[in-house]
C-alpha cells in the first residue's frame, strides 16, 4: 500500500490528513484514533484538512472546494499521499487522485496496510493478502491511467483492456488459491479444538478494542512474552497459553487481534477462521481501556464486531484495565444476579490480578460442577 523507503533511509512517507464532520458525536475521538493509525501505518503528518458536511459528495466525497484545500495543502507541504479517515468509492478515489495529483489512500486500506505490516504467522499472512486482494477486486476497472501517466517508464504504461482482463483473472487465481490454503488451516484448527473439547479444560479468549492492553494483560497472566506495545494492532496473530490456577486446575487462555470502529468488511472476512477461535471460547475477557474519554464507543465497537462473527452469546467478564492511570481501585462488581460481570485491573502494574484469577477460578468451578468433572490436581 505505502511505498517503502529504502532500508537505512530513515525517511517516511509524509501525509495529508482529511476527516470531515458529518455530525458524529466522537468526532475528536476518531480524529485522533486516525493519527495513530497513520503513525502505525509508518507515515508522518504533513497537514490536516477538516470541514464540515451534510453528507458526502458523490463524485469526491468531499465536495469541489475542498478538493481544492486538500491539493494545495498537499501541494504546499510536498505531502507524497494523502489519506481520509473514511471508507471512498473507487470512482471517488479515482476522480480524487486525478483532481489532487497524489495517491490517495482510504481507511480501509490504511487498516489493510498496517495488518501487512504485522502478520508474522503463515495464516496470518494468507488472510491479509486475501483481504487486501478482496478490496482490490472492488477497484480493478479502468481509469488510474491518470497517475501512470505522471510517471511514465516502462512498466508503468495505463493498463489496457486486454491486461485489466488478465490482472482480474490471475487475482481470482490467487483469491482461489488463499482460500483452499485457509481452509486447510482452519480443518487443523477444528481437529485441536475437539480436542481440547475433549481434555474439559476452559478456554479463555481475551478480546477487546485495539490498544485496550489485551497483550499486556495476556503476558502478565501467563508469562508468555507476548509482543505488546502502544501502538494500534500491535498483536495480529493468535497466540495461546496454559495458565494453571490451584483453584480451578489448567486453563488455555488465548490473545487475539483487537477491533477498532468500522472494521473493514474484507478484514472481518478474511480473519474469520481465526476470530471463529473467539466464538468457540467458553468465556470472554473483554478488556478495556478504562482511561479512555472513548471508553463506550470503544466498547459498542468490540460487541458489534463479536456479534458479526457469532461470538456475541459467548459469556463475558469486562475486565476494566489501565487503573493506573484513573487512580481506580481494584475491586470486582457483580450484576444483580451476582455474576461476575467486572474486574478492575492494571495489566501494567499487576494490581487486581489476583482478583482476575480468582473470578477466573470460579468460572471454572462453576463449570466443572455443571459438567460433574473431577476436582484439579495440582500443576505447575
Amino acid at each position: 500500500m505505502f511505498e517503502r523507503p529504502a532500508a537505512g533511509s530513515g525517511a517516511s512517507q509524509s501525509a495529508v490528513l482529511v476527516q470531515l464532520d458529518f455530525g458524529e458525536s466522537d468526532f475528536a475521538e476518531r480524529l485522533e484514533e486516525f493519527r495513530m493509525l497513520v503513525s502505525s501505518a509508518g507515515a508522518t503528518v504533513a497537514d490536516e484538512v477538516g470541514g464540515k458536511r451534510a453528507r458526502p459528495d458523490s463524485a469526491t466525497f468531499a465536495g469541489k472546494g475542498k478538493v481544492q484545500e486538500i491539493k494545495d495543502a498537499a501541494v504546499l507541504h510536498d505531502a507524497d499521499i494523502v489519506i481520509f479517515n473514511h471508507d471512498l468509492a473507487a470512482g471517488q478515489q479515482r476522480n480524487l487522485e486525478r483532481e489532487i495529483g497524489r495517491r490517495v489512500v482510504d481507511r480501509s486500506s490504511l487498516i489493510l496496510d498496517i495488518f501487512a505490516q504485522r502478520a508474522r504467522s503463515h495464516e496470518g499472512k494468507l488472510q491479509v493478502e486475501l483481504a487486501q486482494l478482496q478490496h482490490l477486486a472492488t477497484r480493478l476497472v479502468r481509469g488510474w491511467t491518470h497517475l501512470e501517466r505522471q510517471k511514465g517508464g516502462i512498466g508503468l504504461r495505463g493498463p489496457g483492456e486486454k491486461q485489466l482482463e488478465t490482472d482480474r483473472r490471475l487475482l481470482g487465481k490467487r483469491v482461489t488459491i488463499l482460500k483452499e490454503r485457509l481452509r486447510q488451516l482452519e480443518r487443523q484448527r477444528q481437529v485441536r479444538r475437539r480436542a481440547r473439547t475433549r481434555s474439559e479444560v476452559l478456554a479463555v479468549s481475551l478480546v477487546g478494542y485495539t490498544n485496550a492492553g489485551k497483550s499486556t494483560l495476556f503476558n502478565a497472566l501467563t508469562k508468555a512474552g507476548a509482543y505488546a506495545a502502544d501502538q494500534l494492532f500491535a498483536t495480529l496473530d493468535t497466540t495461546s497459553r496454559r495458565l494453571f490456577i490451584p483453584e480451578a486446575g489448567q486453563i488455555v487462555v488465548s490473545d487475539t487481534v483487537g477491533f477498532i470502529r468500522d472494521l473493514p468488511h474484507a478484514l472481518v472476512a478474511a480473519f474469520h477462521a481465526t476470530l471463529e477461535e473467539t466464538a468457540q471460547a467458553d468465556l470472554l475477557l473483554h478488556v478495556v481501556d478504562s482511561s479512555s474519554p472513548d471508553r463506550d464507543q470503544q466498547m459498542a465497537a468490540v460487541e458489534t464486531v463479536l456479534d458479526e462473527i457469532g461470538a456475541g452469546q459467548v459469556p463475558q467478564i469486562v475486565v476494566w484495565n489501565k487503573i493506573d492511570a484513573t487512580q481506580a481501585a481494584p475491586g470486582v462488581e457483580r450484576d444483580e444476579y451476582d455474576r461476575l460481570a467486572r474486574v478492575r485491573v492494571s495489566a501494567k502494574t499487576g494490581a487486581g490480578l489476583d482478583l482476575l484469577r480468582a473470578a477466573l477460578a470460579e468460572v471454572a468451578s462453576k463449570r466443572a460442577e455443571t459438567r460433574g468433572d473431577p476436582a484439579p490436581v495440582d500443576g505447575d
